[in-house]
């Protein structure tokens, strides 16, 4: 029998504070489409310096509401990262459009714009920037590459709330930005996403195809679209304003999390590469803490190495798969993306969420080093 997770890999972080906010939403007359989407739509817009923010179901949502809303679609190619979640593929498999997967930095995690130059075609119609784990990408060198090409550059910013590009929020400098507040990110709604944007027309389509394809200008039971149900409901939005009044303080913790892992890292586990813990081009937002194996942990050791953590109560992950490679997109198999398949066999995501304790992180790191030395000598 396997021993119970005493260190999660992430949990919610909520106070009493969200609880009596939802409350009074359940105790409120308007449990839809009321007050409360209004004012998460106004602070999130007003956080990251966007003119219009539409609340949606998800941040799948708001990237295939997104594309959808730019009339991307079949025949029309979208360059995306490999080494990512799969929702950012899924979203433009959504749409009928064709994802072409490209490599990344090494370093960085994000998409690499010399990569992304070599695989526009006379099809390509956008650019999918995945600001990867938080960190933000290279979002001045791929806007001027989009520019050259006349291109769409559309930012999945699901993990990287708060992250910025120079002196900017990310999710604000492409054509559409997606945020998710899945409980596993710095702030939750429980489920839920956000489009923000600086095109009042984009906006209004993506509100009107979220919900029922209703328009502005449509009465209640009129819809000038086909549109489909993604509504965030008002309990969400509730929980999403109360998170976000502290979203400062959470990302500043999380900060501190990440740099106490690197400085236990390289005193317990030097062989293990530690992510960035600075982004030479803005600020990163960190969704989760992802050091790299040696190459000796790759596959088959990376899994039982997991298996021997969680036996110790401590939950890591590998972190991503390739999409390329998964089941759904059998036919990009064969793409020559050297550095997603390097990376993606050896990164090992740690615990890492807002009420993790510095015991708790040198637990981590001693048992890391201690599994990992006793596979080595098996």
């Amino acid at each position: 029998m396997s021993s119970p997770i005493r260190i999660p890999l992430s949990q919610p972080d909520i106070t009493d504070a969200e609880v009596t906010a939802v409350v009074q939403v359940l105790r409120s007359a308007r449990l839809s489409l009321g007050p409360k989407l209004e004012e998460f739509e106004s602070a999130i817009a007003e956080y990251v310096q966007a003119e219009h923010a539409v609340a949606l179901s998800s941040g799948t949502s708001g990237l295939c509401l997104g594309l959808q809303a730019l009339g991307i679609g079949e025949g029309d190619e979208v360059i995306v990262p490999s080494f990512t979640f799969i929702a950012a593929a899924n979203a433009i498999r959504y749409v009928r459009a064709t994802p072409v997967f490209v490599d990344i930095r090494p370093l960085t995690l994000n998409l690499d714009p010399e990569a992304v130059r070599r695989a526009i075609t006379p099809r390509t119609r956008a650019i999918m920037v995945v600001h990867t784990f938080g960190y933000p990408a290279d979002l001045g060198e791929l806007r001027q590459i989009a520019d050259e090409h006349h291109l769409d550059l559309v930012e999945d910013a699901c993990e990287a709330l708060g992250g910025e590009y120079g002196d900017r929020k990310v999710g604000v400098l492409g054509k559409f930005g997606v945020f998710s507040f899945y409980p596993n990110k710095p702030i939750t709604t429980g489920e839920g996403g956000l489009l923000v944007t600086q095109d009042a027309a984009l906006a209004s389509t993506v509100r009107a195809l979220g919900n029922q394809g209703r328009s502005d200008q449509d009465n209640w039971n009129e819809h000038s679209l086909t549109g489909y149900n993604h509504r965030l409901p008002e309990m969400s939005c509730a929980l999403g304003i109360a998170q976000l009044s502290r979203i400062e303080s959470i990302l500043a913790r999380r900060a501190d999390l990440a740099r106490e892992y690197a400085e236990c890292l390289k005193v317990l586990c030097p062989e293990v590469e530690i992510p960035p813990l600075h982004a030479s081009n803005g600020r990163i937002s960190w969704f989760c803490f992802v050091p790299r194996l040696p190459v000796s942990f790759t596959g088959s050791l990376r899994d039982m190495l997991i298996q021997k953590m969680a036996a110790l109560g401590i939950q890591c992950r590998a972190y991503f798969s390739p999409v390329h490679r998964m089941r759904p997109y059998a036919r990009y198999a064969s793409c020559d993306l050297p550095v997603t398949t390097d990376v993606s066999s050896r990164t090992l995501a740690l615990p890492f969420f807002n009420q993790l304790q510095s015991q708790q992180i040198l637990e981590v790191c001693h048992s890391l080093r201690d599994v990992m030395s006793s596979l080595t000598t098996q």
